[in-house]
C-alpha cells in the first residue's frame, strides 16, 4: 500500500509535521527524504531495506555511489541527494565548532566525529585543531589505514599542530569493527601524543574514537588523559 493510501496520523510527514522528527523512526526519516518507494514497496519499506541491507544508518551514509545505487530502486540522484544533505550537516556543525559553541563539554564534538568517521570502512586518525578559545581553526584527516590499523606519527603530528598554530587539538580516530573501546595500543599513543604537543604548548583536550554500533567515546570522560 502507497503512503498516501495511510490513515493521514500515520503517514511519516504528517506526523513529522505534528509531532516533530524526533518521534519518527529512522526509517520513517528515510522515507521522507524518498519520497516514494519502488515497484510494491512504499517509501517506508524501502527505507528498512535500505537501512536493513547496510547494517544502519552510519554505515548507508559511508557508502559509495556504487552501493548505494545497487539497491532496487535507488539511483544516483538520491546518493547525490543524500551526500549533499550529508555536507550540509556536517558544514552547519562545522560552524558551531568555528563559533567555539560545542567544545564546553566532551559530548560537543560527537555528532560531528559521528558524521566524519562512523561507517568508514577503514581507520582513520583526524585533529581538531583549535585556537586559545577553543575554536575549530582546522578539521583534518592525518592518517589513513587498513580495515583493522593505521599508523600515526607524533612528529607529523606536532608539524600541523604548528602549521595551524593550534592553542589544542581533540584527536578522534574510527574502529571500523563497530566497537568503540580503547585498545592498549590507543592509550599509549595518546599518552605520547599528549606530552610531545606539550613541548610545542599545544594542549589535548580529548581523543575519540567512534563506531558505527555505539556513541563516541571519550578519553577525557573515562579518566584516560
Amino acid at each position: 500500500m502507497a503512503i498516501s493510501d495511510w490513515p493521514e496520523d500515520e503517514r511519516p510527514r504528517e506526523r513529522l509535521l505534528a509531532r516533530g522528527a524526533a518521534s519518527l523512526s529512522d526509517a520513517e526519516l528515510l522515507a521522507i527524504f524518498l519520497r516514494v518507494g519502488s515497484k510494491g514497496k512504499s517509501a517506508v519499506d524501502l527505507a528498512r531495506e535500505l537501512i536493513g541491507g547496510f547494517g544502519g544508518l552510519n554505515r548507508m551514509f559511508a557508502a559509495s555511489q556504487a552501493q548505494f545505487s545497487a539497491v532496487p530502486g535507488i539511483g544516483p540522484a538520491k546518493y547525490a541527494q543524500l551526500q549533499a544533505v550529508l555536507e550540509m550537516a556536517r558544514r552547519a556543525l562545522g560552524e558551531q565548532l568555528k563559533q567555539g559553541v560545542t567544545f564546553a563539554s566532551p559530548g560537543g564534538v560527537r555528532d560531528y566525529l559521528r558524521l566524519q568517521l562512523a561507517g568508514l570502512q577503514h581507520e582513520v586518525f583526524m585533529a581538531l585543531w583549535l585556537d586559545a578559545q577553543n575554536r575549530l581553526i582546522a578539521a583534518e584527516e592525518l592518517f589513513r589505514g587498513t580495515l583493522t590499523q593505521t599508523s600515526v606519527y607524533p612528529r607529523e603530528v606536532v608539524k600541523q599542530a604548528l602549521r595551524h598554530n593550534a592553542a589544542a587539538v581533540v584527536l578522534a580516530h574510527n574502529h571500523p569493527s563497530g566497537v568503540a573501546e580503547p585498545s592498549r595500543a590507543d592509550e599509549l599513543l595518546t599518552s605520547e601524543l599528549k606530552q610531545v604537543l606539550a613541548l610545542v604548548e599545544v594542549r589535548v583536550l580529548d581523543h575519540f574514537i567512534v563506531a558505527a554500533q555505539s556513541p563516541p567515546l571519550s578519553f577525557a570522560e573515562r579518566g584516560l588523559l
